[in-house]
């Protein structure tokens, strides 16, 4: 195989994978073609005509009663097969494929017809099924989840009393403004996943990681890490001076500014994240 074909293959792989997200319709039919971001993206997923939101609305109401109960309130399968794998979803363009089996049915296999449905709800439901393909196939329509869902009163009393938060920070000081300077998804990330943030190690400026280094012959010296890795470790003292030693010929010991946190994920249940959410976001 190719090097080109091999990175396709990885691509194409890595566009289809979901994501904890909740997806946003298209504006309607045809939107997404041209030059823009989003109609590359589907050629480059070798996707159809984008759904027609509304239809797709309209659809839902008719199929989940209808449907649902067999293929999955969002076609992804229960008693009946899943939906958007579907050649007949796949091939179908406007509902010539979809509404001639839904009309019909097939006996065979035990789904009954559905005469009764006018040709509009047909072309209705067509919509609903192609938005679920579009949904599964196109991550350019998914969008973070609203996090800010909880008691922002309850959180701020969770913040003084008991997360301990305040023996750490302040909405006046290290946290003031911090609603204006993270998005809501981020804030929440920050105190659920501590240290998982990015930022590098050791370092000069205020993220500079305290450090106490003890010598064979037992002298220590206490400063903040310049670098760290597998093998070595350098630092500055307190005086400016800077050190390095082999990790092993040292004993090392590293301040965690993070423990507090760490403390605190074990405790921490979805109502008090969630409330700390929805405080930390109004301190702007």
């Amino acid at each position: 195989m190719s090097r080109s074909k091999h990175i396709l293959i990885c691509l194409l792989a890595a566009a289809a994978l979901p994501l904890f997200a909740q997806d946003e319709p298209p504006a309607g039919r045809g939107a997404g073609r041209g030059g823009g971001g989003r109609g590359n993206t589907r050629e480059f997923l070798g996707l159809g005509p984008a759904p027609d939101a509304a239809a797709a609305d309209r659809g839902e109401k008719v199929y989940v009663p209808n449907c649902g109960f067999c293929h999955g309130d969002k076609a992804r399968g229960a008693e009946g097969p899943n939906l958007v794998r579907s050649e007949a979803v796949l091939h179908d363009e406007k509902g010539e494929l979809i509404g001639d089996v839904i009309a019909k049915g097939r006996a065979d296999k035990g789904m009954p017809a559905f005469a009764n449905f006018t040709k509009d709800q047909l072309y209705d439901i067509a919509e609903f099924l192609h938005m679920q393909v579009e949904l599964v196939a196109n991550r350019g329509l998914y969008k973070r989840l609203n996090v800010v869902t909880g008691d922002a009163k309850a959180g701020e009393a969770y913040f003084n009393g008991a997360g301990g938060c305040k023996s750490c920070h302040s909405p006046t000081g290290d946290l003031a403004k911090i609603g204006t300077r993270y998005t809501p998804e981020a804030l929440q990330t920050r105190f659920i996943w501590p240290g998982g943030g990015g930022g590098g190690r050791g370092g000069g400026g205020a993220s500079a990681q305290k450090v106490t280094v003890t010598l064979p012959s037992g002298e220590k010296i206490t400063g903040t890490v310049k670098r760290q890795d597998d093998f070595d470790i350098s630092m500055y003292d307190a005086q400016g001076n800077y050190h390095s030693w082999p990790r092993s010929s040292v004993k090392i010991e590293l301040e965690d500014k993070l423990a507090g946190h760490r403390e605190l994920l074990p405790k921490l249940t979805d109502k008090d994240m969630h409330d700390l959410t929805a405080y930390l976001v109004t301190l702007k």
